[in-house]
């Protein structure tokens, strides 16, 4: 991802808490020699060495997960917040641009076993369940339905890169606090969250 300088985010402890923020990921493999992505949940943990992972799992139906080798580069994209923004909210005649934010993680991606696989599942089940008025547990499943874990691949990915952009107005910010009013009064999709992210910003 091509990210100019000024653009570029290097703060781990901010991008970690975008990813948890935003973990429904796009997993980017090569597959029958095409670029091959699939739409997916994405957890970031700490392994049993101490390096951090995104552990996440696939259907085996899913031609991806056959082109899957040990040691295998693969990227995920992460996508944020994002937003339209009019240069007549600048003092100064500019063109228009496009806010957002988005991580990209290049790594090495390893097969689980079925054991790590479950635990995995837990996990991500416990984490989203929380928002629930009812919350299940994967406990309360029966066997037969649990036995729907023979259908997918669970797999770790090292982390070797990020690459982190957040292009949020930099440059002109003496125009953040209208852009800012511009973006809460409209009605584009992403524009309080961008809004929210610029406010960061000011203070």
């Amino acid at each position: 991802m091509y990210i100019p300088h000024h653009y570029k985010n290097e703060n781990l402890s901010e991008i970690k808490a975008f990813i948890e923020e935003h973990g429904f990921g796009i997993l980017i493999n090569q597959t029958d020699g095409r670029p091959w992505a699939t739409h997916t949940p994405l957890e970031l943990e700490v392994n049993d060495r101490g390096e951090d992972v995104l552990v996440g799992h696939i259907a085996k139906a899913n031609a991806q997960s056959k082109s899957f080798a040990e040691d295998a580069e693969v990227l995920v994209i992460f996508n944020g917040p994002h937003t339209y923004i009019s240069s007549s909210w600048y003092r100064d005649e500019e063109v228009p641009t496009w806010d957002y934010i988005a991580v990209h993680i290049y790594g090495r991606l390893e097969i689980l076993p079925e054991d790590a696989v479950l635990a995995s599942l837990h996990r991500l089940v416990s984490k989203y369940e929380k928002n629930s008025k009812t919350p299940i547990s994967l406990h309360d499943l029966s066997p037969k339905t649990m036995r729907q874990i023979k259908g997918i691949v669970g797999f770790q990915i090292k982390i070797t890169e990020i690459k982190a952009a957040y292009k949020l107005s930099q440059g002109r910010e003496h125009d953040h606090p209208e852009i800012i009013k511009q973006l809460e009064e409209g009605k584009q999709k992403g524009a309080k969250a961008i809004a929210a992210e610029l406010k960061k910003r000011l203070s």
